[in-house]
């Protein structure tokens, strides 16, 4: 997250590109502008992540990430493993799910990542 290229994100984005959680009906995020903003967040809010791992799964990206405890923020923190899920179609990003296991991610994108109503 400290070196992400908002610039580069944004021309990965489909426009109305979708960002949540699984279990949401309605997701976090409902357009590429929201995605991007919530990231800049993150990132001023000190939050950082290293990939550890990506697997391309059909039209899907698996992203292994290790999140990293800001230890400044809350000394008891620790780091945590995080996988999301891109789904991409004409070459673009259209949704992004995060998930707390590498199971249920590879499970989600294996199976066809589903889009949320709009």
């Amino acid at each position: 997250m400290e070196t992400i290229d908002l610039a580069t994100m944004a021309e990965l984005l489909a426009p109305d590109a979708k960002w949540g959680a699984p279990e949401q009906e309605v997701p976090t995020c409902r357009d590429a502008r929201e995605i991007l903003s919530w990231y800049e967040m993150a990132r001023e809010n000190g939050v950082r992540a290293d990939v550890t791992e990506v697997v391309v799964i059909g039209t899907h990206i698996m992203v292994g990430l290790k999140v990293l405890a800001n230890k400044e923020r809350n000394p008891k923190s620790k780091n945590v493993a995080r996988w999301q899920v891109l789904s991409t179609e004409g070459g673009r990003i259209t949704e992004i799910r995060g998930y707390e296991t590498r199971g249920d991610a590879s499970t989600f994108a294996q199976s066809g990542v589903s889009r949320w109503r709009s």
